[in-house]
């Protein structure tokens, strides 16, 4: 009797040890940290910045004109824009840049009021323009008409968005003035056509007024 119940307190024993060791190789049970959630990009909201670039007469082969030499840009723009149907953005903008010269036969500024149309994919989007366009030529020595020329722009460019506010991008515009007529001191009439090239480089800052949130 009393070897059986040592061998009954010893399985007892075993057991008790066996299961406690079971018990703190068990694993507790955790839950899976959840995904982090996607990055969502809005372009809706309004923005201004400014610009810095160069420009460009198209009308090479009329000197009079005031040849075809770059001249440094710079200038500011204010704009809406509203994302709509998914990835497609919608904008109104206006623009001024004032042009290097000291030519009485240059442009001295290049202002526009443009509606845009683009396609984002995340923080980028690409975009084309078009519109209205005025220049300050206040041409003088003999030229026709007043000291701004009305005429229209188009163009289009790639912006990015690098924080919630700041976005930068690269674009081209082109103006188109017409023909501008001159008399010469030889009372000969003639003209040439007043367009421009630019290429700016421009940064904006962006409120995000009805924006979503990053």
């Amino acid at each position: 009797m009393k070897k059986y119940l040592l061998a009954s307190a010893a399985i007892a024993v075993m057991s008790a040890t066996s299961a406690s060791a079971a018990d703190l190789a068990a694993r507790p049970y955790t839950k899976a940290p959840m995904a982090a959630p996607a990055v969502v990009y809005n372009w809706t909201g309004f923005y201004i910045g400014g610009h810095v670039g160069g420009g460009f007469r198209g009308n090479s082969d009329n000197l009079v004109g005031g040849g075809n030499d770059g001249r440094f840009l710079g200038g500011g723009q204010i704009g809406w824009d509203t994302q709509f149907s998914g990835n497609w953005v919608f904008g109104l903008e206006a623009n001024y840049s004032f042009l290097d010269t000291s030519s009485s036969f240059a442009n001295r500024g290049l202002g526009s009021v443009t509606g845009r149309l683009g396609y984002a994919w995340g923080p980028s989007l690409l975009y084309v323009k078009g519109g209205y366009g005025w220049a300050d030529s206040r041409f003088t020595n003999g030229f026709t008409g007043d000291a701004g020329r009305n005429g229209y722009t188009v163009g289009g460019g790639l912006e990015y968005l690098f924080t919630q506010n700041w976005s930068g991008k690269i674009e081209y515009q082109y103006y188109d003035f017409g023909t501008t007529t001159y008399l010469t001191p030889a009372l000969l009439v003639g003209g040439f056509r007043n367009d421009e090239h630019t290429i700016k480089a421009g940064l904006n800052y962006r409120f995000n007024w009805g924006a979503t949130a990053f």
